[in-house]
């Protein structure tokens, strides 16, 4: 008998296995099904689908109503974009920001492809990421849960996440949409913005993730011109659900639902987690919504709608069979089942914390260090360290790799500190000398003054707004290092002349101290997760060569960015397109560290670079216009320094003049991996989405016609070739 249930056991296992990887269905078959269960509800049974059980009032973040009679599941919603929040036995890998510094479109995949192995594992229903909101402040304080500055990479970590996520069966949720780019004030504040810059660079990330078939939304806390964004009727039901044909459904930030019968008529589809507020025992859904629905101001079918977006994003992942039940407990977390679900996923963290790292200066070559010749080395600073009291960096800040707060945080089931990873890459043989006391200038001094090499760390912090951490409300109050870092890297420098700086910073930071002749190295790991200290020795040591690259703009003075957080409550997006590189570019300022800059331990060499453009026409109104142009393109990129390595290929397009556009867009990227002495022919094509505008009066996408640059190099300010190429005008 018992030989008998054990092999029952293990053939379930096999088709939850099987079937988690099978395709998942298409949006018609999924609303086929839904349709066909939500025919047997009634009023109640859909509200219950669509409302929150209330705040703590279940396993998970957030948990849907069930029904019998015909049988609905209770939904789990769980945090965060980087892995499991508040969970135990789960992988804590690198966060957003890292993915993007990456440039690595395989590697972003397959993180997407661990997490939702992971949220699967644990009983998930729907992963609370990924986050896609632009770094429009370099202060924003979950700037490090998205990807930068630039909307076609962000759109990329999108697309890349919600595939991977969802091939394991996980629906998951883009947000916060939209326009939510800083945390102090974001239940109050209305984001001022026109309809192109909205479409051109805010929209476009959630359009490339509902392109990949993205099953929710989560809908932001602030307002969009006046309306909040989850009762606004233009950005929820006109754009995402109209022009880009989202099929999923939308849900409410926690407690950002703002009232029931605006809220359901203007296309949010799930209230979350339930109560009005955490101190309001009220819902808007749930009876309200009842109640709405039977006094006729919300029309039945709406709620229908609803449902069936809900029930049908669980068909479309084939959530109806074979998934695991919920193994976390969010609140309680002793009563949770023990399900570990890191498998090997710490290799994948390894590998994408070092390919994540950016090397910003590595004058005379200081770097790679080899243990075979190195002598000793000083390692200085707490963020080189432990986690002070021995902490698992949950929901609040921590050190050395381990930073940010709030929902987008993960427990660590370990941490490999700098120090360690270092000290165990370095060997036996190697005396190392450390200070962690941030604030002890002189003993710092002194350890450094012993050694051959200085490898001092310092970071800086941010978060979430339910936090307040050092007086900063989310958003960092300024983008200085933390914890006297500035002084503590003079300090060391003015003692030792093979000095390195390794930051972990949530975004940029003022470098008061980077003409330091003494300062040979900096390097830029960001947040790389659990095992930070081994990737960064793997950088370090040689053992991988940096191919990291910037998805944001390093600035020399605060002043040279276009936007600062607003105190008020109007949030005035009067820079338009001019985000990021392309203000810089404008405007000429020169940066500290541009957009999609990082150096290699190798040199690399681009040449024979070809160009090709398709036409295609057609009759739209009577008139002939342009439909699509095919820009085909191809480059050789050579190898020609000492060690085997990945460039990251960057193609910009410049737009015609009378377009309004900015210098040069990022339009595609390819980290190409080349061997020493080797080179690599690598071919590319640009097709209509990459090449359009957004036509206010037409409300459509549209080619313009005229004069174009197609521009491609190794950052944004390191271009190599650039091409000119013409859409004539019919």
């Amino acid at each position: 008998m018992h030989l008998f249930l054990f092999n029952i056991f293990i053939i379930l296992l096999v088709l939850n296995y099987v079937y988690a990887n099978l395709n998942t269905l298409t949006w018609a078959e999924s609303y086929t099904k839904a349709k066909r269960i939500v025919s047997h509800m009634s009023i109640e049974q859909k509200v219950a689908v669509v409302s929150g059980t209330g705040y703590k009032n279940g396993l998970c973040a957030g948990n849907s109503g069930s029904t019998t009679n015909p049988y609905y599941p209770s939904l789990c919603l769980q945090d965060s974009p980087n892995g499991i929040r508040l969970a135990d036995d789960v992988t804590a890998g690198v966060a957003g920001i890292n993915a993007a510094a990456s440039f690595d479109k395989a590697a972003i995949r397959a993180r997407g492809e661990y997490l939702g192995k992971e949220f699967r594992g644990k009983g998930v229903h729907v992963q609370l990421g990924p986050t896609l909101n632009l770094l429009r402040i370099p202060e924003g304080g979950r700037n490090w849960e998205s990807g930068g500055e630039d909307p076609y990479l962000i759109g990329v970590l999108a697309e890349e996440t919600v595939i991977g996520v969802q091939s394991q069966g996980v629906i998951a949720m883009a947000k916060h949409y939209i326009l939510n780019e800083q945390e102090l004030h974001r239940n109050k504040t209305s984001s001022q913005i026109d309809d192109r810059t909205l479409h051109e660079i805010y929209l476009w990330p959630f359009a490339r993730a509902v392109e990949a078939g993205i099953g929710s939304v989560m809908c932001s806390y602030n307002k969009i011109n006046g309306v909040y964004a989850c009762e606004n009727d233009y950005t929820l039901n006109t754009i995402l659900k109209g022009q880009l044909g989202f099929k999923g459904f939308v849900c409410s930030d926690w407690i950002a639902t703002m009232s029931t019968v605006n809220a359901a008529n203007n296309g949010l589809d799930m209230n979350m987690p339930g109560q009005i507020s955490l101190t309001d025992p009220g819902y808007y859904f749930g009876q309200n919504l009842t109640d709405a629905v039977r006094n006729n101001q919300v029309p039945e079918a709406r709620l229908t709608d609803m449902a069936v977006r809900v029930i049908a994003a669980r068909y479309k992942m084939k959530q109806d069979k074979f998934y695991p039940e919920v193994a976390v407990s969010s609140f309680q977390r002793d009563k949770a089942p023990k399900v570990d679900v890191q498998a090997d996923h710490k290799k994948l963290v390894r590998e994408m914390g070092a390919a994540s790292n950016v090397l910003l200066r590595n004058k005379n070559n200081i770097l790679p260090l080899n243990p075979m010749e190195l002598r000793s080395v000083s390692i200085v600073g707490s963020d080189a360290g432990p986690h002070p009291g021995g902490r698992y960096c949950e929901d609040t800040e921590c050190l050395g790799g381990a930073l940010g707060w709030g929902s987008g945080t993960v427990k660590f089931p370990y941490y490999i500190d700098p120090l360690q990873g270092l000290r165990n890459a370095f060997g036996k043989d190697v005396q190392v000398l450390s200070s962690l006391d941030d604030w002890n200038l002189k003993q710092a001094a002194e350890v450094s003054s012993k050694t051959d090499y200085a490898i001092v760390f310092a970071s800086a912090n941010s978060g979430e707004e339910i936090f307040v951490y050092q007086d900063n409300f989310g958003d960092r109050n300024n983008i200085s290092l933390w914890n006297n870092g500035d002084n503590l890297i003079k300090a060391v420098a003015d003692v030792n002349k093979n000095t390195i700086v390794v930051i972990h910073s949530v975004g940029p930071v003022l470098m008061p101290w980077i003409n330091h002749p003494n300062i040979k190295a900096i390097l830029w790991p960001g947040l790389p997760g659990q095992e930070s200290g081994n990737s960064l020795a793997d950088i370090m040591t040689g053992k991988v060569n940096p191919s990291g690259r910037l998805p944001y703009t390093i600035a020399e003075e605060r002043q040279d960015y276009v936007a600062t957080p607003v105190k008020d409550f109007i949030i005035d997006y009067s820079e338009k397109l001019l985000l990021g590189y392309k203000w810089f570019d404008f405007n000429s300022i020169e940066p500290l560290f541009p957009f999609g800059y990082g150096l290699s331990y190798t040199k690399f060499e681009y040449s024979n670079f070809n160009l090709n453009s398709r036409i295609q026409s057609g009759y739209k109104n009577g008139k002939l216009i342009v439909s699509n142009v095919i820009v085909t393109a191809s480059v050789i990129i050579e190898n020609v320094g000492g060690y085997s390595g990945a460039e990251v290929l960057q193609v910009y397009i410049s737009f015609p003049e009378n377009c309004g556009e900015p210098p040069k867009s990022l339009r595609h990227f390819e980290k190409i991996f080349v061997r020493k002495g080797g080179h690599v022919q690598y071919e590319f094509s640009l097709k209509k989405k990459e090449l359009s505008i957004w036509d206010t009066e037409y409300k459509e996408w549209v080619i313009p016609s005229g004069e174009y640059v197609i521009h491609v190099g190794a950052s944004s300010r390191d271009i190599r070739y650039s091409t000119k190429f013409n859409i004539l005008s019919y």
